[in-house]
């Protein structure tokens, strides 16, 4: 397999890879960067977590370096579109030493934080600007942003932002761009609008494929556990309390949040992900699931997306998802890097047929055990080890919240005003 050094890659960002320990390129790097820094349109297909991030980074930092031009007020060069705010502040670490390297300014813009400081970037210019549509949209209507000088566009995760309905604001963004601009797009799935920006965004593209020859999923151990509805959340603890780190999926924000205070009631310190919550609350609680300060995260699928977190042995979906996209994705936090992981959904009377459409759909064989009451051996072979419960937390501080989705552009100049009402999805 060629290095770094071998695909053309700038001999400071190569020192940077090797500081970090990335001495070789992951298959979709070394399959992509050839095309992607010939400047070549890319269409890469398949799940996080095989070193995607990095496929498109490098391409891009090696464009601005190797074409360096000054920086103009509100006009940045390179843009990277995501659903999430922890998809763009996961992008923003990975891309912070490259930038540091090859003397490259970024800016996140997301929703849920005050857009001044955002906006004070721009005007002192950046080279790279990685963003949620709907902020960065403010930022362009307001006109702090200009996109006629974008050289490459990155579109991660399409099928999330088509799944969260910002399809319509990423194509206006993308009209915005330079037609002759290169593109590059990184997606699961190329149903339906997805396969719309392809066609009307990417020019002659070439497709490659980010899964691995075995899915990850597919070598994961997944277990159904039948329960009934009165032992739920006592099967839940016994899981949560096992070692290691913990997700559980629920499937709406009041849900996930029931969940936490409800395991935090029974000794097992556990924080929450979800749209309702600010963003300093997202990312301190983001925070204290990564330090191990709490063993358990309980998210939602939406909030979910973009979390790497090293060392999860255990995803649990207390909810069964709607769709086996969403299992997929769900499972996925677990079982990367190499290591092993396990994959337990609860099922109760009612969620049988759905539940057994649900594995077939995501080509899944799990184990499927039926038991009365809170307590099974099969628990303690799926978790194996001590169960560790520490004093309940009666009642937390209550974190702050947010309304469903801020009005457009909302900053302290307007605070005065009545917010008009957006149309724009929520961004979870």
């Amino acid at each position: 397999m060629p290095t770094f050094a071998d695909l053309g890659l700038p001999q400071s960002v190569v020192s940077v890879l090797a500081a970090n320990g990335i001495d070789a390129p992951f298959p979709i790097q070394a399959a992509t960067l050839p095309d992607s820094l010939a400047g070549r349109d890319v269409l890469g297909r398949g799940r996080t977590g095989s070193g995607k991030t990095y496929a498109f980074l490098l391409p891009l930092v090696t464009r601005l370096t190797n074409n360096p031009a000054k920086r103009v007020p509100g006009r940045p060069r390179a843009l990277i579109l995501a659903p999430t705010r922890e998809l763009v502040a996961q992008i923003n670490e990975s891309l912070a030493p490259l930038a540091a390297a090859t003397n490259l300014r970024s800016v996140t813009i997301i929703g849920g934080v005050g857009p001044n400081p955002q906006i004070q970037a721009l005007r002192q210019g950046v080279d790279i600007v990685i963003a949620c549509p709907g902020r960065l949209e403010d930022h362009v209507k307001s006109r702090h942003a200009d996109l006629s000088a974008i050289e490459i566009t990155v579109l991660d995760e399409a099928d999330h932002m088509a799944d969260l309905g910002f399809l319509p604001p990423v194509k206006r963004l993308l009209d915005k761009t330079p037609r002759d601009g290169q593109r590059m797009l990184f997606s699961a799935t190329l149903d339906g609008g997805v396969d719309v920006l392809v066609k009307r965004y990417l020019t002659d593209p070439v497709v490659h494929s980010v899964d691995s020859a075995q899915s990850p999923v597919a070598a994961m151990e997944h277990h159904v556990l039948h329960v009934e509805k009165a032992s739920r959340l006592s099967v839940l603890t016994d899981l949560a309390a096992s070692p290691g780190r913990t997700i559980v999926f629920a499937r709406t924000k009041h849900g996930a949040k029931n969940l936490a205070r409800q395991l935090n009631s029974r000794g097992v310190p556990a924080v929450e992900l979800h749209g309702n919550l600010s963003q300093n609350a997202r990312t301190r609680n983001l925070a204290a699931f990564s330090d191990g300060t709490a063993a358990v995260l309980v998210a939602t699928d939406i909030a979910a997306r973009g979390i790497h977190v090293d060392d999860v042995s255990l995803v649990v979906h207390a909810d069964p998802p709607v769709e086996h996209k969403a299992y997929l994705h769900r499972s996925g936090r677990t079982a990367r890097a190499g290591n092993d992981g396990t994959v337990v959904t609860l099922m109760l009377d009612e969620q049988v047929s759905d539940v057994r459409q649900l594995t077939r759909k995501a080509g899944v064989k799990p184990t499927i055990t039926r038991f009365s009451g809170s307590t099974h051996p099969v628990l303690t072979e799926i978790a194996p080890g001590e169960r560790t419960f520490g004093e309940p937390i009666v009642a937390a501080r209550p974190e702050p919240t947010r309304p469903h989705r801020p009005s457009a552009g909302r900053g302290q100049q307007q605070r005065r005003r009545r917010p008009t009402r957006s149309r724009r999805p929520a961004n979870a």
